[in-house]
Formats: structure tokens, C-alpha cells, sequence
């Protein structure tokens, strides 16, 4: 049995996992997909102070709480800088790192270091009167849809998930300085399908900071993988290796 904490990106909430986590169950794995502060049901606690920092910290107690070891650490676009730094403060609780279409951040490294068009929203944010939150992007027409989902039922359920993001979240640096982190080893997973102009997916590394090979998986849908190929992600995320 493997332990899987499933981390979302900006906007959502625990809930986008809600296909894959009964799929993960049933192949007798433990799993928490827990909402970070600001989203889904702590979305009250949405506020000015709440930044990747906050996000990191509340996953670090988690794991110590729950007593979490051996886990299969998740994190989807935003959440890459959060799965890295909660990586970095307790590498010996991570069997594996998986970045789910997510940014990749090296040390000291903010959103903005990694994705520039995020600088764009936090702008559009100060212009708004309200400029420590971001409200969430708003759908496209197919084949981009709502951060990649185009089925109608799917994007009227999306829409009601999401909250606004903490501009903090966007400006604090990740922290990954801790030399044992280079250990924990890694799987990207790409979304290969429409993307939205603007987005810049860093090239990821031919050899892991461990020294084995990258490991690079696609899938051919939109960004909330999770909710339009549920069972394809999941089939990656229980392959023996990340285990």
C-alpha cells in the first residue's frame, strides 16, 4: 500500500480529484486530497497573508499528523512550487515527487520566476481594487475550455469549486535548498492538449538531481487532467515505479 497526497493548483480545491481518488482507493492505496487554505471548504480563510508558505506548512503538519511516510507526493500546475518545498522540509516522508502539468521551480524561485504570464494576473489584480486576490480564469470557447475541460456538465460543476487565488501565493520563493531533497525521485506528467497562448512549459532535465533518467508521461487532454482522464492518470500515478 502506498500513501498519495494529492495537491491542486491555483483556484481549485480538493475536490477536482474526486474522479481519481476512488480509483486510487481501490487499488488499496491511502489517500488524502485535502483543500489548501483559501479554497473549497477553508475557502473563509481566504485573505492577504495567505501565500505558499501557508500552503507548505499545513502539508508538512499533515504529514506529521497523519504520520505520512513512503507518500507519493502530487502536485498539479500551482502546486509544484508547493510539493517541492514541502519535499524540501521532509524529504525522508517522499518516496516520489510527480508534478501534474505543474510549475517547476528551482530554489528562491516565485510563480512569476516560472511562469511570466502569471505577472499579468497579479497586475490585472492591482487595477481591480482588490489586488491580493486573483479571481479565476475565465472559460475559453473549445478546445481550451475551463483550464481544459469542455464538457458543459463538467465546467458548470468546475465552476462552482473554484475561489479566488492569494497574489502571495504568485510572489513567495520556494525554498529547496535542503541537499537530501535531491534524492527524492521524480515524474513529470504533461498535458499535451490545447494550451492556452502565453504558457511556457520549461524543458525538463534529461537526468534527475538523483542521476537517473527524467521521467516524462502525457496525456492528451487539457490542463485538469484529473477531471477529463481521470482513469489515464491514474493508471500513471499507480505505475510500480512511483511506488
Amino acid at each position: 500500500m502506498s500513501t498519495f497526497l494529492l495537491v491542486h493548483g491555483a483556484w481549485h480545491s480538493g475536490r477536482c480529484w474526486e474522479r481519481v481518488v476512488p480509483l486510487l482507493e481501490s487499488a488499496g492505496h491511502r489517500v488524502f486530497a485535502p483543500s489548501l487554505t483559501g479554497y473549497g471548504d477553508k475557502a473563509h480563510l481566504l485573505g492577504p497573508e495567505v501565500g505558499l508558505d501557508t500552503h507548505v506548512e499545513e502539508l508538512v503538519k499533515l504529514i506529521h499528523e497523519e504520520d505520512l511516510r513512503e507518500v507519493v507526493l502530487v502536485g498539479h500546475s500551482y502546486a509544484g512550487l508547493v510539493v517541492s518545498s514541502v519535499a524540501n522540509e521532509v524529504p525522508e516522508r517522499i518516496a516520489h515527487l510527480v508534478y501534474l502539468d505543474a510549475m517547476v521551480p528551482e530554489h528562491g524561485e516565485t510563480a512569476v520566476d516560472v511562469q511570466p504570464m502569471s505577472q499579468n494576473l497579479i497586475d490585472l489584480a492591482a487595477e481591480s481594487g482588490t489586488s491580493w486576490r486573483i479571481p479565476p480564469l475565465p472559460e475559453m470557447p473549445p478546445p481550451l475550455g475551463l483550464f481544459g475541460v469542455t464538457d458543459p456538465v463538467d465546467v458548470a460543476w468546475l465552476r462552482t469549486t473554484l475561489s479566488d487565488q492569494p497574489v502571495r501565493c504568485l510572489q513567495q520563493p520556494a525554498r529547496l535548498d535542503n541537499p537530501a531533497l535531491d534524492s527524492v525521485p521524480r515524474t513529470h506528467i504533461h498535458c499535451v492538449g490545447a494550451e492556452p497562448e502565453g504558457i511556457v512549459r520549461r524543458p525538463v532535465p534529461a537526468t534527475q538531481p538523483n542521476g537517473s533518467p527524467a521521467r516524462i508521461r502525457q496525456l492528451p487532454t487539457g490542463h485538469d487532467c484529473m477531471i477529463t482522464m481521470p482513469s489515464a492518470l491514474s493508471e500513471l500515478l499507480l505505475e510500480p515505479t512511483l511506488r
